[in-house]
């Protein structure tokens, strides 16, 4: 009797496919291991040395964002580059001097108000929410009059309170706070000297990278160079609409809360416009402070919350009509979920303020290199 000359298969298909699904899913639990580990490292690393780093990206993209006013002064003037950039340092210099003499007294008096108002801003909240939701105060009050929670809180007022006092030290601060200091004022200094010398190059920053890429072969350093000129083209978009935006609608806010008679409306809206370079921050925080300061301010109450619901809004139509189609147009063409998102991803990813600031301009990149991978790679179309 022959032999048979078939033998049996080791798996059935249905496990083939259940051990390719495990070995997918392990594949997958892998790299993402491995994204969150070069995640933390560059937190860790970012967090280590933000002293020398944020100074430098600062510059960075302020030089990205100044180098074609600098080629227009060289070109139009007939300059030297130094020249130039010497001359836009001292447009600046005019214009800042002139901007800071006209609105600095004024911001500063409602800033230092701001701050010595905020004690008696909560004791009016708290006074009006034992009117109005004594149940609500009830039910967290035992939360508050623990000692941890009712340290936690002090801390947080003080520091509120001694935050400008800390912006002018005088020489009584000694130890690691003065050193602190005397470190962010250093960052704060060296950030003009990085930026004069980023703007003195008139090269293309990409221009030599495929010669720092010469082992990988020339689709692949091709595709990196697009991806870097991709990014740093999508970072000067971003910044120097949000930049932009950001200030008109600091100057709206504060003209719009000043006129409604918002106490501190000045200040408030400058700084709800400014904080929205990093999206949704500012009108968050804005508005988190504007609307029960309209109700609670000895002349407010609910019309005054009313108004000021009214100017945010406003200026948001006008932001979201007329500002970012005109200035921005689609650069990022993200959702605003996906950028919510992404604020507080990276800003959890990079430690702080800088991630968030750098949020945008990131997902934007990490998208359009998805994009670029499963169209050329995965022949996805």
């Amino acid at each position: 009797m022959p032999a048979p000359t078939d033998e049996a298969p080791l798996l059935t298909p249905a496990q083939r496919r259940l051990v390719g699904v495990a070995l997918s899913c392990a594949a997958l639990a892998g790299i993402g291991w491995l994204l969150f580990v070069l995640l933390a490292g560059v937190a860790r690393f970012i967090s280590t040395f933000a002293g020398v780093i944020w100074p430098l990206a600062v510059a960075g993209i302020l030089a990205l964002l100044l180098r074609p006013v600098v080629t227009v002064f060289e070109r139009r003037l007939r300059v030297r580059r130094s020249v130039a950039v010497v001359l836009l340092y001292f447009v600046f210099l005019l214009a800042g001097t002139g901007l800071l003499l006209t609105f600095l007294p004024a911001l500063v008096s409602q800033l230092l108000e701001f701050v010595a108002y905020l004690p008696t801003l909560w004791e009016k909240t708290v006074s009006w929410s034992e009117q109005h939701f004594p149940e609500w105060l009830a039910a967290i009050r035992p939360y508050l009059d623990k000692p941890a929670v009712r340290s936690a809180l002090d801390s947080v007022a003080q520091q509120a309170q001694d935050l400008l006092g800390h912006i002018a030290p005088t020489l009584k601060s000694a130890g690691a706070s003065l050193f602190g200091l005397f470190g962010f004022v250093a960052s704060l200094a060296v950030i003009p000297v990085y930026l004069f010398f980023f703007l003195l190059s008139n090269s293309d920053p990409t221009r030599s990278l495929p010669d720092h890429l010469t082992f990988l072969k020339k689709e692949h350093r091709d595709d990196v160079v697009f991806l870097v000129r991709e990014f740093l083209g999508i970072l000067v978009a971003f910044f120097r609409g949000q930049i932009l935006i950001g200030l008109i609608m600091g100057v709206l806010l504060a003209l719009g809360f000043s006129l409604a008679g918002l106490k501190f409306g000045l200040a408030l809206g400058l700084l709800t416009g400014l904080l929205n370079v990093i999206p949704y921050l500012g009108s968050i925080l804005g508005l988190s402070v504007a609307l029960p300061l309209a109700y609670l301010q000895p002349e407010g109450g609910l019309p005054l919350v009313v108004v000021c619901v009214g100017v945010f809004a406003a200026v948001q139509a006008i932001e979201g009509w007329l500002l970012t189609p005109r200035i921005m147009g689609q650069q990022t063409g993200l959702h605003p979920v996906a950028i919510i998102v992404a604020i507080f991803f990276w800003g959890q990813a990079l430690g702080g303020v800088l991630g968030m600031m750098l949020a945008v301009p990131l997902t934007a990149f990490f998208v359009t290199a998805w994009r670029l991978l499963r169209r050329k790679y995965f022949s996805v179309h």
